[in-house]
């Protein structure tokens, strides 16, 4: 563990038994993750705190072994399966889409225009974001020069120079967006837009990949490792960066303890700006990476669907402008993100002065 887990006090006794169950839990059949959240019913929210398994297919009674059900309590916490496909990190990128999909919640207003210049976002067309700009903003399309195309979540300062006049400036997205998934070097060319949109070497270098958080992924017959982030920054030039968020605008600060029923937003390169609603904290899951690598991540948040493949890296903020976290994985029906606070802490960095 990192940091203390900001845990809300009505979920600390659940968040025990999540504790000693989960292990267990997560070595039955289909079962890809384990969080904290409220039990559904008939498609609705009951509003009872519950232990929510995920799994990747719900399958009948009859076709599972006895010690592969999931009980319906445990040490008398109700628990609640809920199907959400396969987790993927990378997901196979996505023709960009129009403002709303897959998501935008019926009760959440449209995002005010950050600045004058800024259309409204009926006025964008879906592959606006997949375009080069300068300066670049967060919700673009980003990537290392290897890979096909992620999000610029937005850009950040080392923790350490602040407060004062930062000497650097990055941009902030995934390790598997800046540093292909552990196989890139430092100092390596990041494009802008990515190379699926276009983007080449040198025209579109917008910065050069600084520092990144290794991905451990499970081996067979050793330990399951934790991981807590898919995070990397890469440094580039003070004019070509702007911490601006399209459609969000520059955050506020951050949300260190999101709850479940919190209404998120983001802005990113396929799916433009999407809202959804936290389902789950303290999620444990494992996650896709395609060529048969599977990573656990520990402490992350779980929404509605509001991503796609190449909206990976967006920065998630609260309704308040507030830093949620960072959006890193997803299936048809959930997203993941990773909280911005582990971000922060284990690359060292601020996302607001």
């Amino acid at each position: 563990m990192i940091e203390n887990n900001m845990i809300p006090d009505d979920f600390l006794s659940l968040a025990s038994v999540q504790a000693a169950e989960e292990d267990a839990l997560l070595n039955r059949q289909n079962v890809v993750g384990v969080a904290l959240g409220t039990k559904w019913s008939g498609g609705r929210d009951t509003g009872e705190k519950a232990i929510t398994v995920l799994v990747d297919t719900k399958m009948p009674h009859e076709m599972l072994r006895e010690d592969d059900l999931v009980p319906s309590t445990l040490a008398g916490v109700p628990t609640d399966v809920q199907e959400v496909g396969v987790l993927q990190a990378g997901r196979s990128i996505a023709a960009p889409k129009a403002n709303g999909s897959p998501s935008v919640l019926d009760d959440v207003p449209s995002p005010a225009l950050s600045r004058p210049d800024e259309l409204a976002r009926q006025q964008v067309g879906p592959f606006t974001l997949a375009k080069r700009f300068r300066p670049a903003f967060g919700g673009l399309s980003v990537g290392h020069f290897k890979i096909t195309a992620g999000t610029y979540g937005t850009a950040v300062y080392d923790a350490t120079a602040l407060p004062g006049k930062p000497a650097k400036y990055y941009i902030l997205s995934n390790n598997h967006v800046l540093a292909n998934s552990n196989a890139a070097a430092i100092g390596d060319p990041i494009l802008q837009p990515g190379p699926f949109d276009g983007g080449v070497v040198p025209t579109d270098v917008i910065a050069r990949l600084s520092r990144f958080v290794p991905i451990k992924f499970i081996a067979a017959g050793q330990p399951v490792p934790l991981n807590f982030v898919d995070a990397a920054i890469a440094e580039g030039q003070f004019h070509d960066l702007d911490r601006r968020i399209f459609w969000v605008g520059d955050l506020k600060g951050t949300n260190v303890a999101p709850a479940v029923g919190t209404v998120v937003q983001k802005t990113g390169r396929t799916t433009n700006w999407t809202t959804g609603r936290i389902t789950n904290i303290n999620a444990t899951v494992d996650v896709n990476y395609g060529g048969g690598r599977v990573a656990r991540f520990a402490q992350q948040l779980l929404t509605t669907d509001m991503s796609a493949g190449g909206d990976s890296g967006s920065l998630v903020a609260d309704l308040s402008e507030n830093a949620v976290g960072l959006l890193f994985a997803g299936s048809p029906v959930v997203t993941v993100i990773n909280r911005i606070t582990l971000v922060e802490a284990t690359l060292g960095i601020r996302v607001h002065p």
